[in-house]
């Protein structure tokens, strides 16, 4: 069927308007119907159409064999964009993030975007489906879209931290708590990497280490890793030793001027 302006198909509407319902009265919606479909069949598909130069009847014959039922689900509407993966693997559609595969950051994608459904393509093939954000700043991330290295990151949480400083030893328990105290987010990739020194120097050296970063109340990544670096673990710890006053603040001490010249001045 050919396909013509929103104006030439609403026309339709106004002839009906202007051609049938002036002047005619209806008993009821049986009636109604009853008159429309002889005035169609008798007047309005018999007439040569103004647009077409068809007889309406005599088209809708050769297009009635090839209309369908509608179907059962209706229809789903979507809008498409186009945007670009950000270094931290994410798409940003309406302030929301949703992430990508890691490998295509940097890429320009397509988004089709349904009332629940955010999906991503790239060169027409899916790599993505997320459940659609309605607020602002909200993230969805799919681990398995991370680096290898950051899911690493994070499968080790807390609870795997205090876990592995259990196992090295009680003063890596002590510094991982200690860690944690102040603020665990912050602390968190500190204390990943303190555990895993375990793997470089065993457990017995990173907990002597761990042991004299405590004496010297430096519960901290760095400073246990510059003990180990610098073999200190092994030492004993040094033990402050108290100065003893100068002679001046002991019994007999003198000032090197009198008192009263120091008063007058």
């Amino acid at each position: 069927m050919a396909e013509f302006s929103v104006g030439v198909n609403k026309s339709g509407v106004k002839y009906v308007k202007k051609s049938f319902v002036p002047l005619r009265e209806f008993r009821d919606l049986a009636d109604a119907n009853r008159q429309l479909r002889d005035w169609v069949i008798q007047q309005a598909g018999t007439r040569v159409h103004g647009t077409t130069r068809d007889l309406p009847l005599a088209r809708f014959a050769i297009e009635r064999p090839l209309l369908a039922r509608l179907p059962d689900v209706p229809p789903v509407l979507a809008v498409w964009s186009e945007v670009k993966v950000h270094t931290d693997g994410h798409i940003v559609y309406k302030n929301a993030l949703y992430s990508v595969p890691f490998t295509l950051v940097g890429k320009q994608l397509w988004v089709k975007v349904t009332d629940t459904v955010v999906q991503a393509f790239h060169r027409h093939e899916l790599v993505a489906t997320h459940p659609r954000l309605r607020k602002p700043g909200d993230r969805h991330t799919v681990r398995d879209h991370q680096p290898p290295e950051a899911q690493a990151w994070l499968e080790r949480d807390p609870q795997w931290c205090l876990a592995q400083a259990k196992e090295i030893g009680p003063a890596c328990l002590a510094v991982i708590l200690a860690m944690f105290n102040d603020k665990v987010l912050a602390n968190l990739r500190g204390a990943q990497g303190l555990v895993r020194l375990r793997e470089k120097y065993g457990d017995a050296r990173l907990n002597a280490a761990c042991e004299r970063a405590l004496t010297f109340s430096s519960p901290k990544y760095r400073t246990v890793k510059v003990i180990l670096d610098k073999a200190l673990d092994g030492q004993p710890a040094a033990t402050t030793q108290a100065t003893e006053p100068a002679d001046t603040y002991l019994n007999g001490g003198r000032f090197g001027r009198d008192l009263q010249s120091l008063l007058l001045h």
